[in-house]
């Protein structure tokens, strides 16, 4: 498949009808397509069906997907000119699966540096100290794996077994450090294995989409020892169930009402990070893009 079927005229067309959606105030984060309103997605087709890039731009569904995924998560500002810079940055005819390997890569990359980030007393945390070797280990194994295009079952069970060690390790910190500060370590920790659980276990064809979604993980696991040292945990407690929702396909539809207790104002670190998190997943995506022939 050619982005834009290899015709400068479709691409002209698709990015002025954004950028007249833009001007007219008509793009809008939070909906696809209503009443002439609508996200970058429903603003692109003037219709909220991902599925339509492939057959109307030539652009992969996967890519549609995380461009709508950016779009919804990067500061306001920014996600009004998401669109607009998204399709500026696609060169006719250029075979857009050659991006999706380096950007699965890159957001791993990032995952590795949220863990890396973790600051705790590690002669007191031996178990933290495992979780997080183990995580750590696992995401490189995918990354290899992506890099030299072999199969990812390895890097899957070693990021189920470090995710399952997670598990354990949360447990026993919330129970003897009482939501503590302490503990913030462990539930990084258990954040950054989720994450690359989650992302290994996907299927070839959805994995880029996946790593975007896995993102919300990476921004939480470097935001979560700022946020665990507020002397109040119930805002911590919140949005750790809010994330722990949407991990499953099944409550990801209901991911605004999760995202709405993340977003209080009690939980604004981790709202912070997950912006930044996405803003550099949209700058590396634009970079990729616009390299891409």
């Amino acid at each position: 498949m050619k982005a834009f079927h290899n015709n400068l005229d479709i691409k002209h067309k698709y990015l002025e009808r954004v950028r007249a959606h833009r001007k007219a105030d008509n793009l809008i984060r939070g909906i696809g397509w209503e009443n002439g309103r609508g996200c970058a997605v429903g603003c692109t087709l003037e219709a909220y069906d991902h599925s339509l890039y492939p057959i109307e731009l030539g652009i992969p569904e996967w890519l549609a997907r995380l461009e709508d995924a950016i779009f919804e998560k990067i500061p306001n500002d920014k996600a009004m000119l998401w669109p607009e810079r998204f399709l500026s940055a696609i060169n006719p005819g250029a075979d857009l699966e050659k991006v999706k390997m380096p950007f699965i890569i890159h957001v791993l990359q990032q995952t590795i540096g949220s863990m890396d980030a973790c600051v705790f007393n590690r002669d007191k945390k031996p178990d933290v100290v495992k979780v997080i070797e183990g995580s750590r280990a696992a995401v490189v194994e995918m990354i290899r794996c992506h890099r030299d295009g072999l199969d990812l079952a390895a890097a899957k069970s070693a990021a189920a077994s470090a995710a399952s060690a997670a598990w354990s390790a949360w447990s026993a910190s919330a129970a003897s450090a009482a939501w503590s500060a302490k503990s913030a370590a462990a539930r990084s920790a258990k954040s950054a294995a989720e994450s690359a659980a989650f992302a290994a276990a996907r299927s070839a064809e959805s994995t880029a989409w996946s790593a975007a979604r896995s993102a919300e993980s990476a921004a939480w696991s470097a935001a979560a020892f700022a946020a665990a040292r507020s002397a109040e945990s119930t805002a911590f407690a919140a949005a750790r169930s809010a994330v722990s929702a949407a991990w499953s396909d099944a409550a990801f539809a209901a991911r605004s009402a999760a995202e709405s207790a993340v977003w209080s104002a009690e939980s604004t670190a981790w709202s912070a990070a997950s912006a930044a998190a996405y803003e550099n997943y949209a700058d590396n995506l634009i970079a990729l893009l616009e390299e891409c022939r």
